[in-house]
């Protein structure tokens, strides 16, 4: 291996490790507030690429029947929760927030779907189409079941990561797409060639680690979100809503599987199916991280993305054994270091 090639691999592993960069912190983040593991993340960046390809063909993306579905169900879950609990006064802000917008997204999309759209407009509709479901999944599958187990939390994800991989091939087909790329820029560094949309990649990586920081350092919304992270009762006797904070944390979730799925469509063929192994090798670098480090997230991220392309060049058949493999001595460090105790359960 030369010194260009290795080069050029590392260009690669760095712009594929900044995509899971925003997955594996949007891991980190639901399961700070939620103790959930969001197994379907990358489902959701899927149909983020999937939504935007099928909106640069002028047809009517899948999502927006999945989106219309999710917010029906998640209403008539939010009323019946509200009337059991005596509080009808609510329903209207629910009505709003569980229907009405993800409604008006739906039908934003479904209007302008036969038009040829300039590309950020197919972008932003993309982005305020995906932006409900991971809310809507929350509040229909996890928050009737938020004092489960993790263990139990697991495997409903994984449950429901299957059901959305179904509805995936019957929305979008078994075909695989590749989006029109962002930029068509390219810079030149010494002999080596970095495309702008690598530029990119790595630069929407940075912003939105940055706006992270800041959001949790400097709002009052990241604190609370940092409260009920650390202690969900004791947030919940300072006045803080858990499930508020869940469903903040959900949003935020899905813009940035959003944003990464918009970013690798042009880089990567991606299918229906394709978003279970982009989210698996995101969590690796989550586990790196602890589930709970935002920076070491984001450096174990950069790492994974960096072996995957250097496994690449030297065995491309190994390539995912490779990678997963580095969970063995992650996992064997994290287990002899961390301080082990009984899950907290509430009376």
């Amino acid at each position: 291996m030369t010194a260009d090639i290795a080069a050029i691999l590392a260009v690669d592993g760095i712009a594929t490790g900044a995509i899971y960069v925003l997955i594996a912190l949007g891991f980190v983040l639901i399961f700070a507030v939620t103790r959930v593991i969001f197994v379907p993340f990358g489902d959701i960046a899927a149909f983020t690429a999937l939504t935007v390809a099928a909106l640069e063909l002028k047809q009517v993306p899948g999502t927006v029947g999945l989106v219309a579905a999710l917010a029906v169900l998640a209403t008539l879950v939010e009323v019946v929760s509200l009337l059991r609990a005596r509080s009808p006064g609510r329903i209207p802000k629910a009505l709003v927030f569980y229907l009405v917008l993800p409604l008006a997204a739906a039908g934003a999309v479904w209007l302008t779907a036969g038009h040829a759209l300039p590309m950020a407009l197919r972008i932003v509709l993309s982005l305020v189409l995906i932006l409900p479901v991971a809310p809507l999944l929350d509040r229909i599958v996890y928050r009737p079941i938020a004092d489960a187990s993790v263990l139990l939390l697991l495997t409903v994800s994984m449950a429901l990561h299957f059901a959305l991989v179904g509805l995936g091939l019957l929305f979008f087909g078994p075909e695989g797409v590749r989006t029109e790329t962002l930029t068509d820029a390219t810079f030149e560094f010494g002999s080596v060639f970095v495309p702008g949309q690598t530029v990119m990649i790595v630069g929407a990586a940075l912003l939105f680690s940055a706006l992270l920081y800041l959001f949790f350092e400097f709002t009052l919304t990241g604190k609370a979100l940092h409260a009920t992270a650390i202690n969900r009762t004791g947030a919940r006797l300072m006045g803080i809503r858990p499930e508020r904070a869940g469903t903040i944390a959900y949003l935020l979730g899905s813009l940035l599987a959003g944003v990464s799925g918009i970013l690798i469509a042009p880089v990567n063929t991606i299918f229906y199916d394709s978003g279970f192994l982009i989210g698996l090798k995101a969590f690796v670098g989550a586990i790196i991280g602890g589930l709970v480090s935002f920076p070491v997230t984001a450096l174990g991220s950069v790492l994974v993305g960096l072996l995957e392309s250097f496994a690449s060049f030297q065995s491309s058949a190994y390539k995912e054994v490779i990678v997963f493999s580095i969970l063995i001595p992650v996992l064997l460090w994290r287990s002899y270091t961390t301080v082990h105790s009984e899950e907290d359960t509430e009376e």
